[in-house]
């Protein structure tokens, strides 16, 4: 079918090139003419001749024009639609070969290089998609294994009353953890397919900072956690509260989770240069610098002594929000020493 189609074409271009050189051909003969006078068997005589160079020319022009059909618009449309052709099916390895520098290949050649660009980041995605898969599938059935060996063996009818409770607990803190993976997934999901749309209302955040703060304080009484706050009253921001409410939670949690008991948590909020500047700061194990280069990864974890606790999600979740909403977040770590994850967001400032 195709093939009869370039048959039918190149047969149509043989034509029009006949049809146009006969044309020019007669035209320059007539105009010839007239300034020379042949007698008719001279004419009649050349004629044969003529339309024999007519054919010659329509066939050279012919030639050339497939030659040139070919080497600048076939062979280029070939190599992109063969590349394009294995990226539909899946094989994101596929990078098209740039085409010759000549004449005529330029605008093909940036095609090329936007099609291996897209080719490279579909490859990105899709190691993303399948270690995500693979990362949630993993987080997932670490608390279902435990949720389902403590339930046999709540079934033993021999067990104290202690153990049933000590089982039960570890049951409820599986639950736990793993209805917060499936709940930041979602999130985390919402957000990066733009399904969440902020929406900004004008508050104080340094109250949303106090409250935050004293949803923990089980935690942090616990561990015996002391905690310095320095916060500057009156500082309005207009954004989501609900969205920097995960932030804040979030950078929180990780604060104490990372701090060891008797160790210290501090929070500050000022004003500066027409931010307003919330630190959250921990006396914990510290990030080394390697792991502070991934820590905003999807699942993620560098300390890996407190996988138990979190999903590896956390960062992931703020990193996006702090994007979401224009701002910005920066950390300083030391080894030992703790951990400061500051957060830069433009102040609403009153000029009623």
């Amino acid at each position: 079918m195709r093939r009869g189609k370039k048959r039918l074409a190149g047969l149509y271009k043989f034509v029009v090139f006949f049809l146009l050189i006969a044309f020019v051909v007669s035209c320059s003969f007539i105009l010839f003419l007239q300034f020379l006078h042949f007698s008719k068997d001279e004419i009649h005589a050349a004629a044969p001749v003529t339309f024999g160079n007519v054919i010659f020319i329509t066939l050279l022009f012919w030639v050339l024009d497939t030659i040139r059909t070919y080497v600048f618009q076939e062979r280029p449309i070939r190599r992109i639609t063969e590349g394009l052709a294995r990226l539909t099916k899946g094989d994101f390895r596929t990078r098209i070969e740039p085409l010759p520098v000549m004449a005529g290949m330029e605008d093909y050649n940036e095609i090329i290089r936007h099609i291996n660009t897209m080719a490279q980041e579909l490859s990105g995605v899709e190691t993303l998609r399948t270690d995500f898969v693979s990362n949630v599938s993993h987080e997932m059935k670490t608390p279902l294994a435990v949720m389902q060996n403590y339930a046999e063996l709540l079934q033993y009818p021999d067990i104290t009353d202690a153990e049933r409770l000590e089982y039960a607990a570890a049951i409820s803190e599986s639950c736990k953890r793993l209805t917060a993976l499936i709940t930041n997934v979602l999130k985390l999901n919402k957000l990066e397919n733009q399904q969440i749309f902020p929406e900004a209302t004008r508050y104080d955040l340094s109250e949303q900072l106090c409250g935050c703060m004293l949803d923990f304080e089980s935690e942090w009484e616990r561990k015996h956690i002391e905690i310095e706050a320095d916060l500057d009253e009156a500082v309005n921001v207009t954004a989501d509260p609900d969205l920097l409410c995960l932030v804040w939670h979030n950078l929180i949690s990780n604060a104490l989770k990372f701090t060891e008991e008797g160790g210290t948590v501090g929070i500050s909020l000022h004003s500066e240069g027409g931010c307003a500047v919330v630190s959250v700061r921990d006396t914990g194990c510290g990030i080394p610098p390697e792991t502070g280069r991934h820590i905003f990864e999807k699942f993620y974890q560098g300390d890996t002594s407190h996988a138990a606790k979190g999903n590896g999600l956390g960062l992931a979740l703020v990193k996006r929000i702090i994007d979401i909403t224009g701002a910005e977040i920066a950390v300083e770590s030391e080894v030992g020493k703790g951990s400061t994850f500051t957060v830069r967001i433009k102040e609403d400032k009153d000029h009623g």
